[in-house]
């Protein structure tokens, strides 16, 4: 059997009846289920949690870029005679326009923005105001959703409000509401507070808590009134085609603006929270790899037992010609085999966890008794999973990897067991 080619029939046969020997003839086969059980749980996990990873970073950039600007262009401003520095975009239009031109921008809007007090009989919150055109907000994808209720194309005769507002202030589509500015209208005694009433005509649900809970849209030229901002506005909402690519469009979005112009992009504005995000990511990884390696390890507990075990028979092979490498090969086989067959288990119950991933959460929060996800905390409303090929091909990548290695060395302990010192005792 000298010349054997390596992973011949005959050392696949001896690895398969050495692992589903029972322990009458010396197998051990509880240690081979244990550790098919760990690799199939710590493949499992790492495929759920990439997969939830994965929906949370495309959750909460697809809330950001579904109802906030890629870019906002404002103005450095001028310093007036009295020291007041004057932030007012007074060619609005003209600077929206050459914007549209830049290769790459999908949309230029002109905005007034503001914090206001809302009233309803005696709930109050507080809110931020968007001033926009009825047009421009039909193109946001985040609050022209089938989620809505209302008609936001009557928005000229109306307000939009977030459904956290709505449910703030206990209003809906029909209802009316006040807004309240402390910078209201300016007289010889001072300025009096600015009250005006809106009827709710669009409820929306971005998806997003701390954006539907403190949003509302107005008409342009109602905003415009209502903080003095008449012929002006503050920033222009910018959409690009690529928002993953903004970096690259911004120096040129900020040079059609305008010498005074600056540019502000979502990854600026979010930047600290992706980072938080990959940073989590990878020690998220890490900590699972190390689930995986210890869920491997059993193997190796497993081989040794059955190393000893089989030390006779190791004898007996190696004295009829059995080379040392078809020994190494036969036990690597049993150990490979467990780490496959585990991780091909683990990975159909991921991938399971991951497409009835809301099914679960239901049948968990009813067990629980409801509030196990609390949007108020976590700012979205469910938990979110996409499965990558990706993230399967690393979970995979890493399991049978450690797998076929922590194979080896128990596997090179059998081929090296001299058969003489085997048989000593027989």
């Amino acid at each position: 059997m000298a010349d054997t080619r390596p992973f011949a029939p005959f050392e696949w046969m001896i690895a398969w009846r050495y692992l589903r020997a029972r322990r009458a003839e010396g197998g051990v086969s509880v240690m081979t289920w244990i550790s098919l059980v760990g690799i199939t749980l710590a493949v499992f996990a790492l495929i759920a949690t990439l997969a939830v990873r994965s929906g949370f970073r495309a959750e909460f950039v697809g809330t950001i870029l579904g109802a906030n600007a890629h870019v906002t262009v404002y103005t450095a401003g001028e310093v007036s005679d009295q020291g007041v520095i004057d932030r007012r975009l007074t060619g609005f239009d003209e600077m929206a326009e050459r914007i549209r031109a830049v290769p790459g921008v999908t949309r230029a809007a002109p905005l007034v923005r503001g914090q206001v007090m809302v009233n309803h009989r005696d709930r109050n919150a507080g809110v931020e105001v968007f001033g926009i055109r009825p047009a421009d907000l039909l193109d946001l994808p985040g609050i022209n959703n089938p989620d809505g209720r209302g008609d936001l194309e009557a928005l000229p005769s109306g307000i939009a409000i977030g459904s956290g507002v709505a449910r703030e202030l206990g209003v809906g589509v029909g209802d009316r509401i006040r807004l309240i500015s402390p910078n209201g209208v300016k007289t010889a005694f001072g300025t009096s507070p600015r009250i005006n009433a809106y009827e709710v005509v669009y409820v929306f649900t971005a998806g997003r808590y701390d954006i539907d809970r403190t949003r509302v849209y107005l008409p342009f030229a109602e905003a415009q009134g209502f903080f003095n901002r008449e012929g002006a506005a503050d920033e222009i909402e910018v959409m690009v085609a690529e928002p993953e690519a903004v970096e690259r469009i911004a120096p040129a979005i900020r040079a059609a603006a305008g010498p005074r112009a600056l540019a502000w992009t979502w990854r600026d504005a979010s930047g600290g929270f992706l980072r938080a995000l990959e940073v989590e990511d990878n020690v998220m990884f890490i900590i699972l790899s190390i689930l995986v390696l210890i869920a491997a390890m059993n193997i190796v507990s497993g081989l040794i037992m059955l190393v000893k075990n089989k030390g006779r028979d190791i004898g007996i092979l190696r004295t009829i010609g059995l080379t040392e490498g078809s020994v190494l090969r036969v036990f690597f086989i049993c150990g490979a085999f467990t780490g496959l067959i585990g991780t091909a288990c683990g990975v159909v119950l991921g991938v399971l966890f991951v497409i009835y991933i809301d099914p679960i959460f239901s049948a968990v929060n009813w067990l629980m008794g409801g509030g196990v996800w609390d949007p108020s905390i976590r700012g979205i409303y469910a938990l979110p999973a996409e499965l990558h090929l990706s993230d399967v091909l690393k979970a995979v990548g890493l399991s049978l990897g450690l797998s076929f290695v922590v194979t080896i060395f128990p596997a090179r302990r059998a081929a090296r067991l001299n058969p003489v010192e085997a048989l000593r005792y027989e």
